[in-house]
């Protein structure tokens, strides 16, 4: 069984970890209402994807 000469330090550790994070999640405007959505998702307040509507909204 392959066990590990060494302890690793803690700096050695992390340095590996520092790829792990989470990146943010990215945000575009939708070309319809201007409202913020997530790229290659239907716009939540308007309803519209790729230029058409896909979802009815309802309009008070």
């Amino acid at each position: 069984m392959a066990v590990p000469k060494k302890k690793t330090s803690k700096s050695r550790r992390d340095m590996r970890r520092s790829h792990h994070a989470l990146k943010p999640a990215s945000y575009v405007e939708c070309p319809n209402c201007g409202e913020m959505k997530r790229p290659h998702h239907i716009c939540a307040a308007c309803g519209h994807y790729d230029g058409r509507e896909v979802v009815a909204t309802e309009t008070a």
